[in-house]
């Protein structure tokens, strides 16, 4: 048999792969860390969407996003996850172009669906505690708006590759798709120009300025319960700056690096990336569907206590012992306070 390290494997449908990057226990070990990666997302995100529909108490409009969220990063994992698991075991992108073509295609999608459903549901919570009582209540059907712009203007970055503006093409060690980020050239470079200022550096700057100012809401609320002589909560200030933290960081190590790289390519196409060093960027940005039901669902207390009755089929029901937040003393400053049960875990 011809050896896999100095041949250029020719697979069907035009798809030309590079010569063999690893050894075939390193294509095995991307496989299994990838059948990790699905097992938990798939199993993760269902279990959010099972027990968000099986329980109207947590089909609140802030949820909407939620439940947006964790359909997204499912479709994402069964849609790329899953065929990487596939292609790693093969050592090279077997399928063929247009596979090739759908896979970059519904990861970029549905990817970018989850960072701006991420984005939005950052700055209702921003709404929710920062804005004056009344002023914007959160509703379905502002709810199903939002929605309906996070999908149309998501599916236009997704499709225009499709059409000659960048391209989609294996990438790193040649086991996955999405947007040709290597591929040099103008429409390339102005396509990820833009396309990074739309779907990462916006993003970033929305969600640093929603969690900003709830932190900053929630610091002044404290501060005012204690000057009226009611009780503050320390605890949970500090448990809402934790939870931010951990937000933020998880998602700048998610999507930071592809930016990166891809920037650099931009601005330095004569620098020569190694497949390896590209794969690393890329797989980092697959474990976004892992983590965000973690950090975003499983650390809430009320969505705990119904995913326990769901998977025991109701035979362990766990029930909140203590309140949230007591500033009974001041009830406006109280309601405000209490909105925070639907901007961090607790």
């Amino acid at each position: 048999m011809e050896n896999e390290s100095s041949l250029v494997t020719e697979v069907a449908e035009g798809v030309t792969v590079r010569p063999t990057i690893f050894p075939r226990a390193g294509y095995g070990v991307l496989a299994f860390l990838m059948f990790l990666n699905a097992l938990f997302s798939i199993f993760n995100n269902f279990l959010v969407i099972a027990v968000t529909l099986k329980n109207p108490q947590l089909r609140n409009p802030i949820n909407i996003f939620i439940l947006n969220l964790s359909f997204s990063d499912l479709m994402m994992s069964l849609c790329g996850t899953t065929i990487v698991i596939a292609t790693n075991y093969h050592g090279y992108f077997y399928l063929g172009r247009r596979f090739c073509t759908f896979q970059g295609f519904a990861v970029n999608y549905f990817g970018i669906v989850s960072l701006w459903s991420l984005t939005i549901l950052a700055y209702e919570r921003y709404n929710v505690v920062c804005q004056p009582l009344g002023t914007l209540q959160m509703s379905t059907k502002r709810g199903y708006q939002l929605l309906g712009f996070i999908w149309v203007f998501c599916l236009f970055w997704a499709v225009v590759p499709l059409f000659g503006w960048s391209s989609y093409g294996p990438e790193g060690v040649q086991t996955s798709c999405s947007i040709g980020w290597e591929e040099r050239s103008w429409s390339n470079y102005s396509y990820l120009i833009v396309y990074f200022l739309s779907c990462f550096f916006i993003p970033v700057l929305i969600i640093g300025f929603s969690y900003g100012n709830v932190i900053r809401s929630l610091h002044g609320l404290n501060k005012k319960v204690e000057q009226l002589g009611g009780k503050s909560n320390p605890e949970e200030e500090f448990r809402a700056v934790v939870m931010v933290l951990v937000m933020v960081v998880a998602f700048m190590i998610c999507w930071l690096p592809y930016t990166v790289f891809a920037l650099i390519v931009v601005f330095n196409p004569a620098l020569n990336i190694s497949p390896l060093a590209a794969t690393i960027p890329t797989y980092l940005s697959k474990t976004s569907p892992v983590y965000n039901p973690i950090i975003y669902i499983f650390l809430n207390k009320q969505f705990r206590e119904c995913a326990v009755e769901f998977i025991t089929c109701g035979q362990v029901i766990l029930t909140s012992q203590e309140e949230d937040i007591s500033v009974s003393a001041i009830p406006d400053e109280g309601k405000a306070l209490c909105k925070i049960n639907q901007v961090t875990p607790v």
